[in-house]
């Protein structure tokens, strides 16, 4: 038998190859009898018997045909007509070598059944009374929600495939390597030399039959896991055709084995995020400094041309200059490279650290992005006109619970119940903070999240293990046996409704996201007077620095002291009132004022200094001329009255004249002020 070299994909999943079994004719009598039992009419058995005897002439032993080139043994190439293929009698005799390797007399190479395109071998399958477990799959396939017409065509495809090209004809014996080898042969075959023949393009043939029957290789791999035949959780992974330049082979591999061990203890989003750091940074070297080969010639300079590079040059898929945050993480990871492998001794490491802190930009810290009421009221009318349950109830649980979209999407199937009083409670899994937590649900997400229960009741589907916890779940938001993605319930489902409710910018891009209604909740419980642990709780935040910018832009004081000094008609006093009643101060200088007011705030009022004057040195802000108060402050006034006068008395009592003189004054202005107020004149 001769075979063919196995393929790359192949070893790269770690499969071992099916096993070979010696390629040979059957006999005649016996190809006879099956064509006989066949329902066609006389004059196509004939032509079937005359195809066998004229191949059988021609390739005497199959392991001649198995060496021929692809387009001659598939016989009919891409566009061609039925009557007129380019090689007919590989063409005309496709029913004897499906014969041939359903009775395990050869087994077809995956290039040659991809290439063929819409086979038939499921009729020669019923006429050798094959029973394939197709029925019994699609049966158990449809209890998962998947539609019955839909699977029967993916579940027929992969199995007869395998059938043929491996030998596995019982499904309980499929395993997940079957499906691997599978899709690495189509995965592979966009890369054959004859691909054009067949499909037109490398690229037509991804477009097209390669998504399709990855999908159909993808849902049998569903299925088997759910029948407990395969440990590999469902997930969707799309092939990565990205073309990357060649990187030095030892700088690269340095690079391999320092992600290799720190996968088990990051996630996997933040391995991807590492690993494209260091891609990054080694691409720019093959740039600058194309001699470089190893990572003991990399100078500081080159870093540093590294990150000079990252604020200048725009990106090539949006044109934009990269972020400050994707900046700060890309000069993070590739500091944590150099200190990790130099401190582990690895041959070729970096000698020292090239990278420190004072290389990131600095970080922006804004200010939540709460959502306008106006703006709120319609796009949860547009959430609400969501066709999909799933989607909806993924958006309600966002506007209602605060919680972060990976701890929705990772909701178990019974983390809702109900408190004491009735109202419902919802547990989140850990998350971002490593830490489970329990918060309060509105009615409107309950009743959206029961109805996702009740679909879920009835799914026969195995748990999947959380990723966070490593612990086996039975969640939530789960369709066709796959939890489903972050794209899906809350990108795609956003889009629609934003559409819906109009909220779009010039773009056509929607302008709300999922974590808006994240900082929406939070600076609604500041507004309603929520204790700052409160927030703390509902948000999950680790320090209560993280909720109190929810506080201090919410807090209706600030409003309202705000109005005080600066609002039309306020009354103030002190030094600086003149100027802000006789409208002394330019634009610019009111401009600045309000948004700087709450740094301007000093014990008993306010200053009025602006920057261009230099900073202030003067401690006696009570006779400072940039000094301005308001009523708010009368109850600080009194307090500090008081302090003054006990002191005035302690200095008299010591002897202390001078000491009393001071306290005086002080009380003196104090009054004054108090006076300008509309206050008491002295306080007892």
């Amino acid at each position: 038998m001769r075979r063919g070299p196995i393929s790359a994909a192949a070893i790269a999943v770690g499969c071992q190859p099916p096993l070979p079994v010696v390629a040979a004719h059957c006999d005649e009598t016996e190809y006879a009898r099956h064509v006989a039992r066949q329902p066609i009419c006389v004059m196509y058995r004939r032509q079937q018997l005359q195809t066998y005897r004229r191949f059988k002439v021609r390739w005497p032993d199959l392991g001649d045909w198995l060496i021929e080139p692809l387009p001659e043994r598939v016989g009919r190439l891409g566009g061609e007509r039925r009557e007129a293929p380019s090689f007919r009698l590989s063409y005309l005799a496709r029913p004897y070598l499906y014969y041939l390797a359903l009775t395990d007399r050869l087994r077809l190479d995956m290039p040659w059944l991809l290439a063929v395109g819409c086979t038939r071998p499921l009729v020669v399958v019923s006429r050798l009374g094959i029973d394939l477990g197709i029925d019994r799959l699609v049966g158990e396939a449809s209890a998962l929600g998947f539609n019955r017409v839909a699977i029967r065509q993916a579940i027929s495809w992969s199995l007869a495939r395998i059938a043929m090209h491996e030998g596995v004809r019982d499904p309980n014996l499929l395993r997940v390597e079957h499906v691997d080898r599978l899709l690495a042969g189509i995965r592979d075959f966009a890369d054959h030399t004859d691909i054009d023949l067949f499909f037109g393009s490398t690229e037509a043939f991804r477009r097209g039959r390669a998504k399709s029957w990855i999908t159909h290789a993808g849902q049998l791999g569903v299925l088997l896991y759910h029948r407990g035949q395969s440990d590999r959780q469902p997930r969707k992974s799309m092939p990565d055709y990205a073309v990357h330049p060649l990187l030095p082979p030892a700088m690269w591999a340095l690079v391999e084995r320092w992600l290799t061990a720190a996968k088990p203890h990051i996630r996997p989003s933040t391995l991807y995020h590492r690993e494209l750091a260091i891609r990054r940074f080694l691409e720019h070297l093959v740039l600058i400094a194309p001699d470089i080969a190893r990572f003991e010639q990399v100078t500081r300079d080159h870093v540093e041309s590294f990150i000079c590079a990252m604020a200048q040059q725009a990106q090539p898929a949006r044109g934009t200059i990269l972020s400050v945050a994707a900046r700060r993480d890309r000069i993070a990871s590739l500091g944590v490279f150099f200190r990790e492998t130099a401190a582990w001794n690895w041959e070729g490491a970096p000698p020292r650290q090239l990278v420190d802190w004072r290389d990131k930009p600095r970080a922006l810290h804004r200010v939540p992005r709460f959502i306008p009421a106006d703006e709120l009221a319609r796009v949860m009318e547009g959430i609400a006109a969501l066709p999909c349950p799933y989607q909806r109830a993924a958006l309600l649980t966002a506007r209602w619970s605060g919680a972060r979209r990976d701890e929705i999407r990772r909701l178990a199937i019974d983390s809702l119940d109900r408190y004491p009083d009735g109202t419902h409670r919802l547990r989140l899994p850990a998350g971002k903070t490593a830490r489970e937590r329990v918060v309060p649900l509105h009615d409107e997400a309950a009743k959206a999240l029961h109805t996702i229960v009740a679909l879920r009741k009835g799914v026969p589907d195995r748990k999947l293990v959380d990723e966070r916890t490593s612990e086996p779940v039975r969640f939530l938001f789960m369709m066709h046996g796959k939890l489903l993605s972050n794209f899906y319930l809350f990108e795609m489902a956003l889009e629609k409704a934003c559409k819906t409710a109009d909220l779009v910018d010039a773009h056509g891009h929607r302008t709300i996201t999922a974590h808006r209604f994240r900082h929406t909740l939070g600076t609604q419980l500041a507004e309603r007077g929520a204790r700052l642990d409160t927030i703390m709780s509902v948000l999950g935040h680790q320090s209560s620095a993280m909720s109190m910018v929810y506080a201090r832009i919410s807090d209706p004081e600030v409003l309202r002291d705000y109005q005080a000094v600066l609002g039309p008609g306020a009354l103030i006093a002190g030094p600086g009132a003149e100027a802000v009643r006789a409208g002394i101060l330019s634009a610019d200088a009111v401009d600045w004022l309000k948004t700087n007011f709450l740094k301007t705030e000093l014990e008993l009022g306010h200053c009025l200094r602006l920057p261009e004057e230099g900073p202030c040195e003067c401690d006696l802000y009570l006779s400072c001329s940039r000094f301005v108060t308001t009523p708010a402050y009368a109850p600080r006034l009194h307090d500090r009255r008081k302090v003054e006068a006990t002191l005035a008395e302690d200095a008299r009592e010591r002897g202390w004249t001078r000491e009393v003189e001071r306290h005086g004054c002080i009380i003196q202005r104090i009054d004054a002020l108090l006076a300008d107020l509309g206050g008491p004149e002295r306080c007892e």
